[in-house]
Parts: structure tokens; sequence; C-alpha cells
């Protein structure tokens, strides 16, 4: 059969060899700027202004950023600073998460540099002022695997990606580590960055540290990036990560855990060979702790463990106890050293993770998860995005991905978290639909979804106590009263998507 080139459907801005090529999008070169390049044919710039020059970027466009620099992140605020002085304008950020330390994007909203957010999860006077009204158009929430379908469908078109680095040699091969990484300039895994450097029209390394070619084995190869910019410094070690996630001693938290341990071990999920997620919280963690004590004791083997990863979960693959470990954050030094030192410890994107769009999302080989809450209601549904007050104080992340993906979902959580129930008739926010959640392990008794009533039959069945979450709710109401429902105004400042990318939920504006 003959090939015939004229056949080949024509899509607008994609070449059919290469999709990030658009010969129409690329801007006229400057011999005087390649002249001032570190490297001669390098992608190395001499300022960030020439590398957003360079980019064609334009008001109105949409500019992207990676989360795995946590509270620590020294690139968002410099390049929003840089793009505010150039006079660009009504821009879109759509980063994969905003921390306390990214407060000075109020001012650049208050002056018409930013118009409009995408994000997973948004903390601090930031989170505060949205909920009470910063923006003119509603902040969009998507989970790590909604924002990751976003991206790959073009619901969500990112322009420009501003994407740090620990480490990028000066032909844009980069990742979360470096020779000094003990010293703590690591980030671990970029795989919320991989995504972004992948599918962006025009992708920006921005690192401290230049390494010799080739920078393997790397997060972001050279082909998904166009410029690179060298800075004195990406990060704070200090609030990128610590050198090791703590073990809790919160005596609240080892009873939650021990609980949630023992509903796993009789779940019928627990057995040689099995796949798990655990979160980042005391609660979470501590269960990893139990659980390694029943492999043990049963000689029993995780087939891999996913998400985000911590140092327990490090210890547990060095032990012999995990065989592999798939990173799409790392959350700890240890973490981060081991994805440099250790063979089947490996960096994941956000799609291969949990989008809905990839048949293949690792989610869905998930056998159980751990995750946390701030309440849980009647229904099973769970809020991980505002507090008490209504304000919003935390991020979707890959809870809704992770609690759809695996056979069996665990929440766990205290009863009360100071002196307001965590178990109410309705959360003021839905971020998980209840369907998705099997089990609510508590420090004063658990229960099982309704839909699953075999479950609880093998918990019953191994002498575990199981209440109904109605139970679970009249004791906080018993201790604490039930609360008085937050004030809102009218005005939705907020849009909660599910991980399909439909909305489950508003924010609306907090009445003072």
């Amino acid at each position: 059969m003959s090939f015939e080139f004229n056949k080949i459907p024509k899509i607008e801005g994609i070449n059919a060899l290469h999709g990030k090529y658009d010969e129409n999008k690329i801007p006229k070169k400057d011999t005087r700027i390649m002249c001032e390049r570190q490297y001669q044919h390098n992608k190395i710039m001499p300022s960030l202004e020439r590398a957003i020059e360079y980019s064609g970027l334009k008001s109105g466009m949409t500019i992207s950023f990676h989360h795995h620099f946590r509270n620590g992140d020294n690139v968002i605020n410099p390049v929003m600073d840089t793009i505010a002085r150039m006079g660009i304008k009504d821009l879109v950020i759509a980063a994969s998460s905003l921390n306390e330390v990214h407060a000075p994007l109020i001012q650049h909203i208050k002056n018409g540099v930013v118009r409009r957010i995408e994000t997973s999860g948004m903390r601090g006077d930031l989170a505060k002022a949205v909920s009470h009204g910063l923006m003119d158009v509603p902040v969009v929430f998507r989970s790590h695997g909604g924002r990751a379908a976003a991206i790959e469908t073009g619901e969500l078109h990112i322009d420009v990606a501003f994407l740090g680095a620990p480490s990028c040699d000066p032909f844009g091969n980069a990742n979360g580590y470096n020779r000094d990484c003990e010293e703590g300039k690591a980030c671990g895994s970029l795989g919320y960055a991989k995504l972004d450097a992948l599918h962006a029209d025009t992708t920006i390394i921005v690192t401290d540290t230049i390494v010799s070619y080739p920078n393997t084995p790397f997060g972001i190869p050279e082909s998904h990036v166009e410029y690179i910019v060298q800075v004195d410094s990406i990060g704070d070690p200090a609030g990128i990560m610590s050198g090791a996630t703590r073990y809790t001693k919160n005596p609240k938290e080892l009873l939650i855990a021990k609980a949630a341990a023992d509903v796993i071990e009789h779940s019928g999920y627990f057995n040689d060979d099995f796949s798990m997620q655990m979160g980042s919280g005391g609660a979470s963690l501590a269960t990893a702790r139990y659980l390694r004590e029943k492999m043990l004791e049963k000689n029993y083997k995780a087939r891999f463990a996913l998400g985000g990863i911590t140092g327990q979960i490090v210890e547990m693959y060095e032990e012999g106890l995990v065989k592999k470990i798939l990173d799409v954050q790392s959350f700890d030094l240890i973490a981060a050293n081991s994805l440099k030192n250790n063979r089947f410890h490996h960096q994941i994107d956000a799609s291969y993770y949990a989008s809905y769009q990839n048949a293949g999302a690792a989610v869905n080989q998930l056998d159980f998860c751990i995750l946390s809450a701030l309440e849980i209601d009647t229904d099973f549904n769970v809020n991980v995005m505002t507090g008490s007050d209504g304000v919003v104080r935390g991020a979707i992340g890959g809870h809704p991905d992770a609690a759809a993906g695996a056979s069996m979902t665990v929440v766990v959580s205290p009863l009360l978290r100071g002196r307001i129930p965590c178990i109410c008739d309705r959360v003021n926010t839905i971020v998980i639909p209840g369907r998705t959640i099997d089990v609510v392990v508590t420090d004063q008794g658990l229960a099982v979804n309704p839909n699953r009533p075999e479950l609880r039959e093998k918990l019953l069945a191994a002498r575990i106590p199981v209440l109904t979450i109605e139970q679970l709710r009249d004791k906080a109401y018993a201790i604490a009263g039930k609360p008085e429902p937050i004030k809102y105004k009218d005005n939705i400042v907020g849009l909660l998507m599910y991980r399909d990318n439909t909305v489950i939920d508003v924010i609306r504006e907090v009445n003072d």
C-alpha cells in the first residue's frame, strides 16, 4: 500500500511529527541573544526576562508551575514579579498547587497581572483572601489526576510552563536532585512538572545548578524544554523538605493507625504481592508502621507502593518488604535520595499516576489506599479543602483519584479536631464522593459504607467492632455539640472539580 503524504489531516498548531512544534509560534531569532548564551547552541538564556520574551508570552495566556518545592518555593514569586515588570497582564496561573509562600500573588491579582487561577490546593493568606472574595473569577480546583486529564484533552492549555529543577544540563535534561541533595537541595520526583513539560507550547526550566551534559537519569528530557534560566536559588531547603517525615507520638493518631492496620489485615486485600498508597499525615505514616509488623509476621511483600512517597516507604523497600516504588511526589529527603540511588524507585508523571483519560493509570492497580480528611458526613462524603470556618486551607491532591481507583479506600480522621466534630451531617465541601469511600476509622470507632456489606462481615468475623456512621456522628455531637452552619455570601469563589472534570461542589465567599 502506497503512502500519500497529502492525506495526513492538518491539525491547527500541531505538526504530525512533534506535538509541541508550531512554526508560526517560533519567535524570530536574535543573533545577539544567541551570542550572549553561556555555551554555543545550548538553551541557556542570559535572564528570565529574555526567556519570557523568547517564549512569546503575551497578556491573556496561561502559564503553569509545579509545587514540588512546597513552602520553600522560590520560582513562582520571582517569575510573576518579572512578568509584572514587563507589563504582561490578564494571565491564567495553572499551578499544580499553591502554598503559604505564594501570598505575593494577592498583589498581582489586585493589579490585574493574574485574572484566573487553576490549582489543586491553596493555603495561607492567599487562600484566606480568595475565600473572602478577592477574585472576580472563581478558582478552579482540580485533583492531580483531573488536572492531568484536562491538560491531555486541551481543556487546560498551557502556553508557557515555568518549571523549577534542582539540576539541569545546558540542553534541558532536568531532574529533582543534584550532587548537593544531601544538604537539602532536592525535591525528588518531578511528577507534576513532567506532564506540563510534555504538553506546554513552551517550557522554561528555572534552576540554580547547571551540570554537565547529559544530566541522567532525568525527570524531564531536553526534547521537552525550549529555554533554561539559571538563578541564584530556586528555593529554601528548609521549606522544600525535611530530612525525614517523623513518626507521630500522638496517642490518638496511633490508636487510629492501629485500627486502620487491623482493618487492612482482615479486609481480604492484604495478602502477598498487594499494592498500596499511604498518605503523609501522622496517622497514615503510623499505619504503614503497623502494617510493616504484620508483613514481617506473615512474610508478605508489597508489589508496589504508589503516590507521594515518604522515608517510611523507602525503608520498607530497602528492607525488601516493597518490591517497587512509583513516585509522583517525594515527601522527604530520604525519598529524594532513594530516587537517585535505588533502581526500582521510579518517578512517574501525573497522567500515569491518576488521569481518568489514561487507561493504564496506576491508581487503578491499587488494592487499598489510606487517606486523611478534615470532615466526613453520614453519606461518607469527604472534605479535604475547607476548614470549620469555611476558609480554603488544603488541597484536593490525588484523594479522589486514589479513592476511585483502589479496591478499598480507608479514610482516617480523629472524631474531633479540637472542639470541632469531624463526623457530621454534611461536609462543608464535597471533594471525594461517598460512593468511593469504604471504611472510616476514627479514634473512637470505625464505620463501613453500607455499599460494602461483605467487608463489614469480614471485619465482624475478625472481632473488630463496627459502628454505623450515624453512631460516630452522634458520639461527636454528644461531646462537642452540633456546630452552627457557616455563613456564606452568594458569591462563588471556587469550583470543585471531580476527577472527571465535572463540578462536584462550589466554595462560596465567607460572610464574616
